[in-house]
């Protein structure tokens, strides 16, 4: 059975228990700083899980492409770890529990319609505590108590605070072939590859409370997660994950590029196993606009795509050749994963551009990697150290083996301990960070009791009467609430926007002729109400009373403006840039918005004009804004671009520019172009992980900031004692100027320094037949104290030259030794080491010059003094 068989067989079998479809989400979360990667079939559902949202359908099934880096040294080694892979799950949001999920596990496994494994071959693990389970399996289903583990510690599913509980996890015994039952791990749950776990069933039925407490959940959940990898090795009848068809293609594709076989050769298997998987992991998170970079998950892509292109050396390929696979990755993935093909040429060229660099920089790494060989063995050693070894290992993408290699042909170890150690602060540094926010709420609150409905009317509807429907202070449903106090307000109609997709709430007032609240932000509930989070301003709030609500006008007009703003300028970059570019965040508020996007490399100035001019265009054609709403699948025959992580509906909202832009969008629009008025771009820079940002103004705050650069050049003509159009050339002329004065002052400072210089050579002493000349001057800066000891230099020949000069707050050093006197030992940076220590500061350089600084000018004579005894220790 091919694995898009399987996957589809997935869905369909939960569709038909009356789950719904949900698409892959993007590998980057969205709206979660817990976790780097998606890592799970349930971490973008994790809303749900702990009710911040409520699904449309509590029953909710996916497969989703995930990611995980902890063990990356062990990718190729075994059959089954990986970066990147499909997890397949099944979810209940406080519907089904342990008497549905349980049957219809084993439906899917054991009835031929669907995967049609052997009854016989299935074992289970329970939590020892877990009864109900055990009993559904052992006497609903039917499968033997022998074959039914009981465990404490894996069995129980907990991140920190938050829904928690036990699991029961499913196993497949392969057979003889994979391991003899006489072994004592040989067992479901033990160190071996017989028994292999394809599912896992959670029961989160428990709030993991702040002070350690468990407390039952108001509504407990379902999340399970099998790996589709799994499933192809055991249908394939494989030995591996790699040799099923979701890798063998590009292990095959990888041979027909280098000339060697496969299942030949132990160490080219390790090689294509790891080109096999990374450059999946590489493609798919470049498809979702993570580019290479030294940071985050750019600089784990990095790490990856570098890591590869090692074990392709190993194969004999010496060139950029991942880019080649991108394709074969499309042909097995694109069929569920259409971005993977859509953005093929993109992709290679991400690629192909990273490999080239990173050529580049392993002949940078040699270079390193020699400079540590000659400063281990100038240190009498025969070993180079382990946290060396790491840092090339980490920087430059140098696998360890090569760094022994090089190590051994010099005649050196490396401290392979050390190394390790190394890695495994990595390791855990990273593991630390992405555990340091469970990324999950504790369950409950009245907010996610509050099943009342309120309808939102702000589109078209600035002011509106509404009721007062529920009130929330302290976390507790109430009926009235003083003045002075904040609190939140539910109404059964609201004009108030609440912040979502980048566009910030709404600001107003909610009144009538008892109570006036001013509304200070606006969220949505768990079940989609909008929650005004007001002060109470006068009188008496009371649930049930009839009240105006009004939204501020001012800044939502400037608001609206930003937000179409917004799609003509991700359509101009589009245009501009190339297809690639894909929203990455935003914010829309009343004064400016801003615009993140990934892109790799730099935008030219050029480019920036371009992207503001269109933006503009379009703002002067006075084009109507349509807005409508469709079937999400009509939308997007459309072509209709939806934005960055958001998830939408059956039925969507389609904002339409003309012809010129078209997304999915809940935000808030003009409905005419010509109403912003003006865009201005105000900054544009590059934030990490292949992302940039423009900031950006438009409307009124277009005007302000346009009007405020014509004050700043009417106050630069007024300096230049000029009109504004020749404000450039007079600043050219004073720049010419200031150059000629420059010249001129380098030359005094040359004439005085002669000058100088010529009333010093009286000063020189022998020192041991050594001519030494330690003196104070009159030097203006640190330039006019080496002019003075170069032409000393000159005129002197052969010497030791020190010199200092005192200002009102620091003293300057120089120190210079003759060629001649270098080769005899004399060392300028540790002379003038001691002298500035002398005048309480620090200073050091070459053997033939050096300088310093200081802080105590009352002390440099004696400091000056003390360097006849100083160069004795150079004699």
């Amino acid at each position: 059975m091919k694995a898009s068989e399987i996957r589809s067989k997935w869905l369909q079998f939960f569709a038909s228990k009356g789950h719904k479809v949900e698409p892959s989400s993007s590998l980057v979360p969205h709206n979660d700083p817990s976790l780097l990667w998606i890592n799970a079939g349930i971490a973008p559902l994790k809303p749900y899980l702990d009710g911040r949202e409520i699904p449309e359908n509590p029953r909710i099934t996916n497969a989703q492409k995930c990611i995980r880096t902890n063990d990356i040294e062990n990718v190729g080694k075994t059959r089954r770890h990986h970066t990147f892979f499909e997890m397949l799950g099944n979810f209940s949001i406080g519907d089904y529990f342990k008497k549905e999920v349980i049957p219809w596990a084993w439906e899917f496994l054991t009835d031929p319609q669907w995967i049609g494994f052997d009854p016989n071959r299935i074992s289970v693990t329970v939590h020892e505590d877990d009864e109900e389970a055990f009993d559904i399996w052992n006497k609903q289903i039917g499968i033997p108590e022998e074959r039914i583990y009981k465990l404490k510690e894996d069995n129980f599913w907990d991140i920190g605070e938050g829904p928690c509980g036990p699991c029961t996890e499913i196993f497949y015994d392969r057979g003889d072939k994979y391991g003899d039952l006489s072994d004592p791990e040989c067992w479901p749950g033990g160190e071996n590859e017989r028994f292999l776990e394809v599912w896992n069933l959670v029961f989160t039925q428990f709030n993991h409370n702040s002070d350690g407490s468990y407390t039952p959940l108001p509504n407990k959940n379902i999340d399970t997660g099998a790996g589709l990898e799994r499933f192809a090795s055991i249908l394939q009848d494989v030995d591996s994950n790699f040799d099923t068809d979701l890798f063998l293609p590009i292990i095959e594709k990888t041979c027909e590029l280098t000339g060697v076989a496969y299942h030949v050769n132990e160490e080219h298997d390790v090689a294509l196993k790891v080109i096999a998987d990374h450059i999946r992991t590489v493609a798919f998170s470049v498809g979702d606009g993570v580019l290479p970079s030294n940071e985050g998950r750019g600089y784990i892509i990095r790490r990856l795509l570098r890591r590869a292109v090692r074990y392709g050396k190993v194969l004999g390929l010496d060139k950029p050749f991942l880019f080649k696979l991108v394709p074969t990755v499309g042909d097995i993935m694109g069929v569920y994963y259409p971005e993977v093909v859509d953005k093929r040429e993109f992709i290679e060229k991400v690629i192909r551009t990273e490999e080239e660099r990173f050529h580049e920089t392993l002949s940078d790494g040699l270079i390193i990697l020699a400079e540590m060989v000659q400063k281990t063995q100038q240190a009498g050693t025969n070993q180079i150290s382990g946290p060396d070894a790491f840092k090339l290992y980490d920087t430059y993408g140098f696998p360890f083996d090569l760094t022994e290699d090089f190590a051994s042909e010099k005649g050196l170890t490396v401290d392979r301990a050390g190394f390790d150690a190394s890695m495994q602060e990595q390791r855990d540094r990273a593991r630390a960070a992405s555990n340091k926010e469970g990324g999950m709420k504790v369950q409950g609150g009245p907010l996610s009791e509050l099943t009342i409905k309120s309808e939102f009317v702000g589109y078209n509807e600035l002011v509106v009467t509404a009721n007062i429907v529920a009130i929330v202070h302290e976390n507790e449903l109430v009926e009235l609430v003083g003045v002075g106090e904040t609190c939140q307000v539910v109404l059964d109609r609201t004009p108030f926007y609440a912040e979502s997709g980048g566009q910030v709430s709404d600001h107003g007032t909610i009144r009538n002729d008892q109570v006036t609240l001013q509304v200070v932000d606006v969220m949505k509930a768990p079940h989609g109400q909008h929650v005004h989070k007001v002060i109470v301003e006068s009188g008496v709030l009371r649930q049930g009373e009839a009240v105006v609500a009004t939204v501020a006008s001012a800044p939502r007009t400037d608001i609206i403006k930003n937000h179409t703003a917004t799609h003509l300028l991700h359509k101009a970059l589009k245009e501009v840039l190339g297809t690639h570019v894909n929203q990455a965040g935003s914010l829309v508020e009343p004064d400016r918005l801003r615009f993140d996007f990934s892109h790799f490399g730099s935008i030219t100035s050029e480019e920036l004009q371009d992207v503001e001019h269109r933006v503009n265009q379009q703002i002067w054609n006075s084009t109507n804004v349509d807005i409508s709403l469709k079937a999400i699948a009509d939308a997007k025959a459309m072509g209709a671009m939806a934005l960055f992580g958001e998830k939408y509906g059956d039925i969507v909202r389609v904002v339409q520019v003309g012809d010129y832009s078209l997304e999915l969008c809940g935000g808030c629009h003009v409905q005419n172009t010509g109403q912003i008025g003006l865009f201005k771009i105000v900054s544009e820079s590059g934030i990490g992980s292949g992302v940039r940002r423009i900031e950006a103004v438009s409307g009124r705050s277009a005007y302000e900031y346009l009007d405020g650069q014509l004050q700043l050049l009417k106050e630069a003509a007024g300096l230049l004692k000029s009109n504004i159009t020749d404000v450039p050339k007079r600043v050219d002329a004073t720049l010419q100027q200031m150059k000629e004065l420059a010249r001129e002052n380098e030359s005094l400072r040359g004439k005085l320094g002669r000058i100088e210089a010529g009333s010093l050579t009286d000063q020189v002493k022998q020192v041991a037949g050594v001519a030494v000349l330690a003196a104070q001057v009159n030097a203006a800066d640190m330039d006019s104290l080496r002019n003075i000891v170069d032409e000393m230099k000159g005129k002197l020949g052969s010497a030791v030259i020190i010199l200092g000069a005192a200002t009102e707050d620091k003293v300057n050093l120089v120190a210079a030794v003759t060629p001649d006197l270098v080769s005899k030992g004399f060392h300028a940076g540790k002379i003038i080491k001691e002298v500035a220590q002398a005048v309480g500061g620090s200073g050091g350089g070459r053997p033939d010059m050096a300088q310093a600084g200081g802080k105590d000018a009352s002390k440099l004579q004696a400091a000056l003094a003390s360097v006849e005894g100083l160069l004795s220790q150079f004699v």
